[in-house]
């Protein structure tokens, strides 16, 4: 039992060095997010007018409403980027010595989506704090409600990464793979509008929607930063967590990379 402690510490401690020395990587995770809420926030408010729906109890300024989106935003593309690094260590080699330690493979694995996961609940807390600094500010123990919800959350989007990254071959490709991922996923979901809109416009879009894992990740986050709990939402995550996890196990297993892992 050491063994396997000792290893889940050492790769979420290199993960967050990792994170602590790319400095710019925190910082484009924040203002990706602060220009939607600052800039594009003003253009939309007033083409998206929002009605009363669960969780609020009143109405809202429609950057209110995609806060929750926006922190499901930093942990996405935080998985993603966890993915381009699993990928880079691949190319380097560092994953061959990882993947060929006396450790199960998916043990090992499971330590980095951890690593990525708190990671990704760091980034989202600073998030929230510069979104209550600019007077957007949640009910105050939904600061802690919401931390379950951005676990189940980040180990459903880390474990989607984790996935990518065991078919991604070579670091050139993940561009292009990612952004067919990312803006789907993210566009297609109630992050930026609610699903009531999307129905008005088109059906198809709207039951689109309605399938994407990304949206009741959203959702999640949204009713546990109101401090109340959406048992769908939960489950349809948890679900596509340990879909995407079980799918990215098989990836990376000796059958599938070899023996030494694929480099």
């Amino acid at each position: 039992m050491s063994r396997y402690l000792t290893a889940l510490i050492a790769i979420v401690l290199r993960e967050a060095l990792r994170f602590v020395h790319q400095r710019e990587r925190f910082v484009a995770a924040l203002v990706r997010p602060l220009v939607w809420l600052l800039v594009f926030a003003a253009g939309f408010r007033a083409a998206l007018g929002l009605s009363i729906i669960p969780p609020y109890q009143t109405y809202i300024s429609y950057e209110t409403y995609i806060v929750p989106g926006l922190c499901g935003m930093i942990m996405l593309f935080n998985g993603m980027q966890s993915s381009l690094s699993l990928i880079y260590d691949r190319e380097m080699g560092s994953m061959k010595l990882l993947l060929t330690s006396p450790l199960p493979r998916w043990w090992l694995l499971t330590c980095k989506l951890l690593g990525a996961t708190a990671i990704s609940i760091i980034q989202v807390y600073a998030f929230l704090a510069i979104a209550a600094a600019l007077g957007i500010k949640m009910p105050v123990a939904g600061y802690l409600t919401v931390l379950p919800a951005l676990i189940v959350a980040g180990l459903m989007l880390g474990s989607l990464g984790l996935l990518l990254s065991s078919f991604i071959k070579q670091l050139e490709n993940f561009a292009g793979v990612m952004n067919f991922v990312i803006f789907p996923m993210f566009f297609l979901s109630s992050a930026l509008y609610p699903l009531w809109k999307m129905a008005e416009s088109s059906e198809l879009l709207y039951n689109i929607c309605l399938v994407n894992p990304f949206t009741h990740a959203i959702e999640l986050i949204r009713f546990a930063l109101y401090v109340e709990f959406n048992g769908p939402a939960l489950f349809w995550t948890v679900l596509a967590a340990a879909v995407f996890t079980v799918a990215a196990l098989w990836g990376y297993s000796p059958r599938i990379t070899g023996p030494r892992g694929r480099g």
